[in-house]
């Protein structure tokens, strides 16, 4: 696997797979209610909430991560780097977690890119999230392979890919707390030997978040934030 240098910089998405970020752990929030299939028990008797809307462009003192150095024809490399930036969040600016997927779709396929940009969260991003709003925190995670051998092998084409990302929040009131923590498993694709890879499927299983240590990295006479609902706007 190539090396690259990773940097938190200014850049100016949820997958299919990957689901909004809640407090408790998995929960997908496309289904569709009324969707064909479901059963009149299953559909909610109050009209569903309208769509989350999409956050704010980013400032200059933003805080999310842009890979450098990452070699596209490397199937790790590729996958690694989009999980760097799809759990990168700066709660500063974005909604939720589907903003920061939207950013990764550098390395989505067309077809997946699309799909992304064209969905609407349609609820709230959870309690871990409003904690982490609440001190205004941007998030930085640690990926690595979670492959126990098992998989199948590499393609020309095709490869598959299962990672860990481990994240910690980081406050702008000095607060420190945890951040996102996923099983991710993604399906790659590309033209041809030699040619890039691409992100074609997601499927991710969100690790409950504990709640953190109140101002665990902040100053004593800083008043704690944790229990605030501010949501960026």
């Amino acid at each position: 696997m190539s090396t690259r240098t990773r940097t938190i910089a200014v850049a100016v998405v949820s997958v299919t797979g990957l689901v909004a970020l809640t407090g408790c752990g998995l929960q997908d929030h496309r289904d569709v209610v009324g969707a064909p299939g479901a059963s009149p028990s299953a559909v909610p008797s109050v009209a569903p909430k309208a769509p989350l809307p999409s956050g704010k462009p980013l400032g200059a003192d933003a805080r999310v991560p842009s890979p450098s150095g990452v070699d596209g024809t490397d199937a790790t490399d590729v996958s690694e780097a989009w999980a760097e930036v799809a759990y990168g969040y700066d709660t500063k600016y974005d909604s939720g977690p589907h903003d920061a997927v939207l950013r990764s779709a550098r390395w989505f396929t067309a077809k997946k890119a699309a799909a992304e940009r064209s969905y609407r969260p349609a609820s709230g991003a959870g309690d871990a999230w409003n904690t982490w709003a609440g001190h205004k925190a941007w998030t930085t995670v640690k990926v690595t392979p979670d492959d126990d051998g098992d998989g199948p092998r590499d393609t020309a084409v095709l490869a598959y890919r299962a990672l860990y990302v481990d994240g910690t929040a980081h406050g702008r009131d000095g607060w420190t707390g945890t951040g996102p923590r996923a099983n991710v498993f993604l399906k790659l694709t590309r033209a041809g030997k030699g040619q890039p890879w691409h992100v074609d499927e997601v499927n991710a299983v969100e690790a409950a978040v504990p709640p953190s240590p109140e101002s665990s990295a902040a100053s004593s006479s800083t008043p704690s934030s944790a229990a605030s609902t501010e949501h960026p706007e």
